[in-house]
């Protein structure tokens, strides 16, 4: 075994990278590979909870706060940001490689509880977004006493 590829299931469509010697040989000109899942973009997600708040902590480097787009409706919170790319050379000029990403990114998940979203904070501070989610308390439950 001289070489080992790791397979991430949610990143790629394929369960294994059938030509991962093609795409170097493609990246190395400043294409990008033809199989579209596999230099997609995602943004990471950190989950902690306590006993009031979902705290969220995602990673979206190189977007301004502007940029980026929130939504939550019941218990499912949508997270959208656009990463803008400069394409100014000078003349002269022209780009021998381009790895970094830019475009929309999007990731959308769901929590076991329902969000007061009129209470939910969102900061965004180098590179990692993080959102304060308060868990909406219900109303309608209460302790019995067994007897």
């Amino acid at each position: 075994m001289t070489s080992l590829t790791r397979w991430n299931p949610f990143k790629s469509m394929a369960p294994v990278d059938l030509a991962p010697e093609f795409n170097d040989f493609f990246r190395g000109f400043g294409l990008r590979p033809v199989w579209p899942a596999a230099d997609l973009p995602d943004i990471r997600l950190d989950v902690t909870e306590d006993d009031k708040n979902y705290i969220v902590k995602a990673d979206i480097p190189g977007v301004t706060k502007e940029d980026i787009d929130l939504s939550v409706e019941g218990n499912q919170i949508a997270i959208s940001a656009e990463i803008k790319r400069e394409s100014k050379n000078k003349e002269g000029e022209r780009d021998i490689c381009t790895e970094r990403y830019y475009g929309k990114m999007y990731r959308a998940f769901t929590t076991p509880m329902d969000i007061e979203s009129a209470k939910a904070q969102a900061r965004y501070a180098n590179g990692v977004l993080t959102l304060t989610l308060p868990k909406k308390s219900n109303g309608h439950s209460r302790k019995i006493a067994v007897n």
